[in-house]
């Protein structure tokens, strides 16, 4: 259809790479996979700064750690002293990370209790790779004492595997550590200000998440626009841009706005590292400016892939407006121009007299003047205007602005007849007016019998023929020739058929005789008739070829009808092969010479496959092989079945090529206008433009099986008609796979692999309903009473439920999609092939009919058809398992049988026995709550029952 075409469009210019990019940036930055917690969420316990990342780092770039003296370090809750040691060793990068933490215990003003309450907290809970712990001991004699036997006493209750170190001053701490790495309150000259820390990293995290949030508003917003169908009216449409352009507005604000918090936090990153003397950062400043600047490209990466789809969008709801606009317009025109031919063929009449002929002009003239004209033809200049800007629904535009010019030349062109014929009929009038023909027939003759009226008449004559030279008609032949359009029965009747003179010459004399005063009275006398001159029909005498010919029409009906169709078959494929190779080398091998480079248009450059497809495939087959097998069979009518036979997997390059068709033509829609393509039309000297012939295979692969069934009429119950009739369902069922092929191409949401699930051997639209059993009881869908509409796909191993959209194709009319929505596998589907209350459904229910689906055909055939294609992939399943050897020992099997149908024990006997190729106890029927059963012989034979839902079986080994 049209333009509603527009279905859903893809937002894969923002939403596929840029803005996912940001979505992983900002969660790796915030790396909630790893870390949960961020900075505002343990404010509070890192303000207590028991333990702090200042930045330093180890002489191999180990991260350091460093726990203050803190005196209420004992009473700390263990969650609080988790939460902080896991947020403190999130921050360095992962690379830092791999190498281990230096930790820096100082307890100088402490007591050796705390040095060992410290050590077992960070054995027992530190969650990343320890390199080293270094502790400063107490200062206080005693301390000390207590401290060195405490730690070579209780070193192995710690269960480190990493050195600790006891040290006596900073100064043997800074033995292991530069003092360039370590805080004043160590003796290093490391600037460290941990409110100020905090604020930091709390900036950071909150920028990422803003990052985060902002970046998922766009990609929702996206999924959004492209999920809209574009509106079927004016209102409609101007209502959704309008919803459209205030919601982008408010996403470009807050856009802006993360990008302002983003070049602020960057400005404070970079003055506090500017304060520093040395002008050199730590890894942990330089990381988080890395990670800003980072945030801050990704931030503008996502804005600009936002705004190329936008524009697009925005383009496309534009046009869409331009279109709703167009087609309104259009109706309105078209029912204006339909009434104005409804009037103008109302106009029939070609007047009876000069001033009904002018009445007539000027009613032609007023209906010319009528604005509708006008507009028709700047309407059709506007969708002109459209189509040179590119729009989308050229292919909806054009035959409506094709429509309106051909109602106008109609109305133009039989206007120009009206105006003719009009014409001469005022024409006629006026000169039957000037040569007095309307006077002579004016004249009653019974009043001319009197005197009185007799000199009347005679002196209307002789006033007339005073100036009767300059209105003399020539001869009536002329005015026969001239105006026969226009010469009606009437205006004949009124024409004698003696010249002007003689017929005024005679009343003259007539008209004087009875002015005289004659006595004796004048006895009328009747016209004698003119015979007209016979003629004789020349006799047509009997040519010498005539036998001939009759001999050759009787030896045509001797020659086999076969053999007519099969030089049909030869010579169209003769013709379709040179069809093929003239546009191979007048289009395709053109295209790559260096002369006709410039000729080229842009859109067209290395999409030579996609244009012409595996177009040179398929007349390599023809001409090598298929031409040369048809051509042998030429005296041998009935081979023909065989050879398409032989060929049939050849002909599968046709699917190849269908399945391209839509990207060929949409590519030809871009570039077809372009001079390269008019200069190699012109050199072919073909009559028809390059999509034309590109339209040749599907019409010929579709055209096999119509002259197989011709001469399968004609080769009834003979030799090869057997292959004939395979030959046929061959190819019909490869044009069918090819149709398929098309529709299975256009599925989109599939996540796995379509060409996995086997053969495509059905495809359809049905309505269905859905049951799902809970428990003991089945729930139906809410909308138990309205059908979902479904297009279903039937594979080997799959039936896919999709939902058919209509969509455009680059602006194009409307092409079906099917969106996925799930699927059954085969292996665990079973068939009720009849369902109560409507022959035209049947249920595919799936794991034990936990799940069903009543689907409803749209005739008896199509239902058939189904039903028999599911029926046989079941059963094809079920010949796969015999092959499969059960163990030679007695297993318990639960089994299905699915049938609404009667039928008898040994029926049921002979089905199980057919599936397992064992025999088979049943022992419950699940379904019936029947007695116990030992075996098929204890049910009478004769007596009808239910066949089983379920059952419980024992294979006989």
């Amino acid at each position: 259809q049209q333009n509603n075409s527009a279905g859903p469009f893809s937002p894969s210019l923002f939403c596929s790479l840029p803005l996912s990019i940001s979505l992983c940036h900002a969660d790796e930055i915030m790396q909630q996979e790893i870390r949960p917690l961020l900075a505002k969420d343990i404010i509070e316990q890192l303000k207590r700064q028991f333990a702090l990342l200042s930045g330093g780092r180890g002489k191999d770039g180990a991260p350091i750690i460093t726990f203050p003296e803190y005196a209420g370090f004992s009473d700390l809750p263990d969650e609080d002293f988790l939460n902080v040691v896991t947020y403190l060793t999130s921050i360095p990068s992962l690379d830092a990370a791999s190498i281990g933490f230096i930790i820096i215990i100082d307890r100088r003003r402490d007591k050796w209790s705390s040095v060992r309450t410290s050590l077992a907290r960070i054995a027992g809970a530190f969650p990343g790779n320890l390199q080293l712990v270094l502790v400063l001991r107490p200062s206080r004699f005693i301390q000390r004492a207590i401290a060195d036997i405490g730690i070579r006493l209780h070193r192995d209750d710690f269960k480190m595997k990493v050195p600790i170190i006891m040290l006596n001053s900073v100064s043997d701490l800074h033995g292991y550590i530069d003092k360039a790495q370590l805080t004043c309150e160590l003796g290093g000259n490391l600037e460290y200000c941990h409110k100020q820390w905090i604020s930091l990293r709390t900036a950071i995290e909150n920028f990422a998440v803003t990052v985060k949030s902002t970046a998922q508003k766009l990609q929702k917003f996206g999924t959004d626009l492209a999920e809209t169908e574009l509106p079927n009216d004016v209102r409609c449409t101007k209502d959704l841009l309008a919803a459209h352009n205030e919601k982008h507005d408010k996403l470009k604000e807050e856009l802006k706005q993360a990008m302002k918090e983003g070049t602020t936090l960057l400005s404070c990153i970079k003055e506090q590292a500017n304060k520093n003397p040395n002008n050199k950062s730590n890894p942990d400043e330089a990381e988080n400016l890395t990670t800003v600047e980072r945030l801050l490209a990704q931030l503008d990466e996502t804005e600009n892939a936002f705004e190329q789809f936008w524009s697009k969008h925005h383009l496309k709801l534009e046009q869409c407006l331009q279109l709703r606009h167009f087609e309104q317009d259009f109706r309105e025109v078209k029912v204006s121009l339909d009434s104005l031919m409804a009037t103008q063929a109302a106009l029939s009449d070609i007047g009876d007299c000069v001033t009904r002929v002018e009445q007539l002009l000027k009613d032609l003239r007023a209906l010319e003047e009528k604005e509708s004209l006008e507009k028709a033809q700047l309407h059709a200049l506007h969708g002109d205007q459209l189509i040179q800007s590119n729009h989308y629904a050229v292919d909806s535009i054009r035959p409506k602005c094709v429509e309106l010019r051909r109602i106008y030349d109609n109305f133009t062109n039989e206007a120009k007849k009206k105006y003719d014929i009009l014409a001469k009929s005022h024409e006629i009038h006026k000169l039957m007016d000037k040569s007095g023909v309307y006077l002579l027939a004016s004249q009653a003759v019974d009043k001319c019998q009197s005197q009185e009226g007799a000199e009347a008449a005679l002196q209307d004559i002789e006033r007339f023929l005073e100036t009767a030279k300059e209105h003399q008609l020539s001869s009536l032949k002329d005015l026969y020739n001239q105006y026969e359009i226009v010469l009606t029965q009437e205006v004949k009747v009124r024409l004698p058929g003696d010249s002007e003179p003689e017929m005024f010459e005679k009343r003259h004399v007539s008209l004087k005789r009875l002015s005289a005063k004659q006595t004796r009275p004048v006895q009328p006398v009747a016209p004698r008739p003119e015979s007209s001159p016979k003629r004789s029909s020349p006799r047509t005498p009997r040519t010498a070829g005539h036998g001939e010919s009759e001999n050759q029409r009787v030896n045509g009906l001797n020659i086999l009808p076969s053999r007519h169709i099969m030089n049909e078959l030869i010579e169209t494929e003769r013709l379709y092969v040179e069809e093929l190779q003239s546009i191979i080398e007048g289009y395709a091998t053109e295209l790559d010479k260096a002369e006709s480079s410039h000729l080229v248009p842009a859109a067209l450059q290395d999409k030579k496959e996609v244009l012409f497809g595996n177009l040179p495939e398929i007349y390599e087959f023809h001409n090598r092989t298929f031409l040369k097998e048809l051509e042998n069979c030429a005296e041998n009518p009935e081979l023909v079945g065989t050879c398409f036979l032989k060929r049939k997997e050849d002909l599968q390059v046709y699917e190849k090529y269908c399945q391209n068709k839509p990207r060929s033509e949409s590519l030809w829609r871009q570039c077809g206008d372009s001079a390269f393509f008019q200069e190699c039309q012109k050199k072919l000297d073909h009559k028809l433009s390059l999509d034309a012939y590109l339209l040749k295979p599907v019409q010929r692969i579709t055209k096999y099986q119509l002259l197989l069934k011709e001469m399968l009429k004609c080769s009834k119950n003979s030799e090869g008609t057997a292959e004939l009739e395979e030959a046929l369902a061959t190819m019909l069922d490869i044009v069918k796979s090819v149709n398929d092929s098309m529709h299975q191409i256009a599925i989109t949401g599939f996540e796995g692999n379509l060409y996995e699930l086997g053969k495509l051997l059905m495809q359809g639209s049905f309505n269905v309903w859905t049951e799902h059993k809970k428990g003991h009881s089945k729930v139906k869908d809410l909308a138990r009473f309205k059908p979902m509409q479904r297009h279903l796909f039937l594979y080997s191993k799959m039936l896919l439920f999709c939902k058919k959209r209509e969509e455009t194709s680059d602006g194009h009319e409307k092409s079906p999609s099917y969106s996925f929505k799930h699927s059954l596998k085969m292996s665990a589907v079973g068939i009720t092939e009849n369902v109560k209350g409507d022959l035209k459904k049947f249920e595919v229910w799936y794991n034990g009919r936990e799940e069903v689906y009543i689907i409803q055909a749209s005739s008896m055939d199509v239902k058939n058809m189904w039903v028999s294609e599911i029926r046989k992939v079941l059963t094809g399943q079920l010949e796969a398992c015999r092959g499969t050897r059960a163990p030679r020992v007695l297993k318990q099997r639960i089994g299905l049988i699915r049938s609404k149908c009667r039928g008898s024990s040994s029926m049921l006997e002979k089905s199980i026995r057919s599936a397992t190729r064992r025999r088979v106890c049943l022992s419950v029927c699940g379904q019936h709550r029947a007695r116990m059963m030992c075996g098929l012989g204890y049910f009478q034979r004769r007596e009808p029952f239910f066949v089983c839902h379920s059952f419980s079986g024992k294979i006989l080994i």
